[in-house]
């Protein structure tokens, strides 16, 4: 059983903001898999069904970004889900606009929800998946800019962002973290450095 948190924060007024991709790509993929992500569950609301003929949870945390891990650790412990089946996706400000990065543990990287996960879980030995939103340009106010909705000039680009991670997952779920990472670790289309 794999289960799938993507971070956010509840509420419409953050619904179209960078630091709600999580929760995005689990719409997403529960759009495509025909999973109703509705249920209260562990401070969050969930959804099972299947991926590709795998079984998933899919999750949203509802306590707000930055309280996320009790949401996450309260469904680990009551699914009984081994951390090698946790995907976590959150939006990355250290990583260039519209990238995909995968890793199979690693540091918050500053990241307040991420960091709430890993307090609360007591490790960082889960996988990940980072979508890059830094706007390649000085950022004043790093939590003003999250908060902020995406501007529709770039609307296009977000939601192939938002795409490529629900593709990602979906691998990660079939074909495993290693080809995963192979297949989707590249540089975002245009991009020509790496972060």
């Amino acid at each position: 059983m794999h289960l799938v948190v993507g971070l956010g924060n509840p509420g419409e007024e953050y619904a179209r903001t960078p630091h709600n991709a999580g929760f995005l790509v689990v719409d997403l993929l529960a759009e495509r898999h025909g999973i109703r992500v509705t249920r209260p569950d562990s401070k969050a609301l969930a959804g099972v069904g299947e991926v590709n003929r795998r079984p998933v949870i899919l999750a949203k945390p509802q306590t707000y970004m930055n309280l996320s891990g009790a949401a996450v650790a309260a469904l680990v412990a009551k699914h009984g889900i081994d951390l090698a089946g946790l995907i976590v996706i959150w939006d990355e400000l250290n990583l260039p606009w519209g990238q995909v990065r995968i890793l199979p543990k690693g540091s918050a990287g500053g990241h307040h929800g991420a960091e709430s996960v890993i307090r609360h879980l007591g490790t960082e030995e889960f996988t990940r998946v980072r979508i890059g939103i830094h706007p390649g340009h000085p950022v004043n106010n790093g939590a003003d800019y999250v908060l902020t909705p995406v501007r529709k000039a770039l609307q296009a680009e977000w939601d192939e962002a938002v795409r490529r991670a629900a593709d990602a997952v979906e691998s990660m779920i079939t074909e495993g973290v290693e080809k995963a990472m192979t297949t989707f670790n590249r540089r975002a289309p245009g991009k020509t450095e790496e972060a």
